[in-house]
């Protein structure tokens, strides 16, 4: 029999049999990784089960490449914060969905794990959130292989006027060296490089950016799937931040 524990947020659940459900959840030691939850559709396990909340799992099989099965306590929920609060709901969920899709199956990203659970934590915190997010996606790129590099221009080296990023490359480029080829560049807004204006819309601006090398690099190398739908709908939730 092969066992572990840890802390874990969960990324979804999905029915399995009469009353059971197959959970997945994203630990520091163990990535993304799914099993069954007997019983988890039962009025006592239930509502832990919801996405975003953090457990202590254990996790055991007869076999490493088998389903395997969970049993779950709860550590902290954010439900209650996520329903009483729009921006909070769709940012939950847009993490969640993120993860659930991009995160390789068993493999560990702690570092990741950590920022996520610094992130959640903020949830309902909707004058410091997007600004999180933001860097939260910018790490999520990092982590899976596909960082931007805004040190300096691509193509001159320089470090001045740099206010497009290379859609091919993920190199920031300066306005001079953009030339001809400035309207197929990504916009690269100050507050994605660390400095400037954190303002909702230049945030957007970001997330523009930050989202096409999610959507073309990260998610395309999946197969042919889209963006979820979740992220669009927290790109709404920022804009009618006031």
């Amino acid at each position: 029999m092969i066992e572990w524990r840890s802390e874990a947020a969960l990324l979804s659940t999905r029915p399995f049999g009469e009353n059971s459900v197959i959970i997945e959840v994203f630990s520091a030691s163990h990535g993304r990784h799914a099993g069954v939850v007997r019983g988890g559709t039962s009025r006592k396990v239930a509502p832990i089960l919801q996405p975003g909340a953090q457990l202590s799992v254990a996790w055991k099989a007869r076999l490493d490449s088998h389903l395997g099965s969970f049993t779950v306590e709860p550590i902290r929920s954010r439900a209650a914060v996520a329903m009483g609060d729009r921006l909070a709901l769709a940012g939950l969920n847009a993490v969640c969905s993120l993860l659930a899709m991009v995160l390789p199956e068993r493999e560990a990203h702690a570092p990741l794990y950590d920022r996520t659970i610094a992130l959640l934590d903020l949830l309902g915190q909707s004058d410091v959130w997007p600004l999180a997010y933001l860097r939260w996606e910018q790490a999520l790129l990092e982590e899976m292989g596909f960082g931007l590099d805004l040190s300096a221009c691509a193509v001159r080296g320089v470090n001045e006027e740099l206010i497009y990023v290379s859609p091919k490359s993920g190199r920031a480029v300066s306005r001079e060296a953009a030339g001809e080829w400035a309207d197929r560049m990504l916009a690269l807004p100050e507050v994605l490089a660390g400095k400037g204006d954190a303002s909702n819309d230049e945030i957007l601006r970001a997330l523009g950016t930050t989202g096409y090398f999610i959507e073309h690099r990260l998610i395309k190398g999946l197969g042919d799937r889209p963006m979820p739908g979740a992220r669009a709908r927290l790109l709404d939730a920022i804009a009618r931040v006031k």
